[in-house]
């Protein structure tokens, strides 16, 4: 693996030991550009400025504070993040899930284990990913389709239209300004709003 093809890959963790081992394991894996970020102060600033392809949290013990202070972190920094910790409970395993954590591992810093946890990680945050953007393109045809309904409504009573009609007017327009159908329904109801 060279440099260029290399992830960008953050350490956070105030352990130098346990900071070390992910270092070594992510060597010996391949993985060239680490870097260690071992202050929690300004922590999602210090990311953004490394602007990681990856995140490593290693958390010994971590208490409820920390876990949200991370968990926030997940949720703003839309990366693939792999949190390690020593002890868990299924509150925070839920809460870890909910935030966006990608692998949540309880007791398994072990080197030889790392570059099979980061594979999971990204494979997880990309299906997740995927998954969210599929629901945001749902939400928007959705959205489009009440507009559209909306205009079609609008459409029909002031033009004597029945649906169909209706309908292929809107299509018809759109074609002729090369413009997408919810552009034009969008335009008949501000149109409309404005005169009423």
């Amino acid at each position: 693996m060279s440099a260029e093809q290399s992830p960008k890959i953050v350490i956070v963790d105030e352990s130098p030991i346990r900071a070390a081992i992910l270092q070594e394991g992510l060597r010996e894996a391949g993985f060239t550009q680490v870097v260690h970020i071992n202050e929690m102060q300004s922590l999602l600033a210090r990311i953004y400025a490394v602007d990681p392809d990856i995140i490593l949290i290693d958390l010994e013990n971590p208490s409820r504070d920390v876990l949200e202070a991370m968990f926030q972190v997940s949720r703003a920094v839309k990366r693939p993040i792999a949190m390690f910790v020593d002890q868990s409970d299924s509150a925070s395993i839920q809460a870890s899930v909910e935030a966006g954590v990608s692998a949540y591992i309880v007791d398994g810093l072990k080197k030889e284990r790392i570059k099979p946890i980061l594979d999971l990680c990204v494979s997880r945050f990309n299906a997740f990913a995927k998954l969210q953007e599929e629901l945001e393109r749902t939400k928007s045809q959705l959205e489009d389709r009440k507009v559209i309904e909306r205009a079609k409504g609008i459409l029909m009573k002031v033009k004597g239209l029945n649906e169909d009609e209706a309908y292929v007017l809107l299509r018809s327009t759109a074609m002729r300004e090369k413009k997408k159908i919810g552009e034009i329904a969008q335009s008949i109801i501000t149109a409309s709003e404005m005169l009423k």
